[in-house]
């Protein structure tokens, strides 16, 4: 968690979380990057990846701009800070 925050701290991150059913693909990051090789150097750092324990796919996307403001929103709700 403490890379996740990192991440989202430095505003790159704009929104992480697992998937909550038994597939293949464990979980999402979505990043405010310019390149997939942005993107890949950042989920690197992640341990996780780093360990081989889960394998990174990257996809470009485009959303709304709106997206970009889930992080202020997210610590203004917040119940529980992990």
């Amino acid at each position: 968690m403490n890379n996740i925050e990192k991440m989202a701290e430095d505003d790159y991150l704009v929104l992480a979380g697992p998937f909550l059913d038994n597939g293949e693909i464990r979980g999402i990051y979505i990043f405010n990057v310019e390149t997939i090789e942005e993107a890949k150097k950042l989920t690197e750092t992640d341990p996780l990846i780093k360990s081989g324990g889960l394998i990174m796919e990257l996809h470009p996307w485009y959303g709304s701009a709106a997206t970009q403001e889930i992080g202020k929103i997210h610590k203004t709700i917040q119940k529980i800070k992990f």
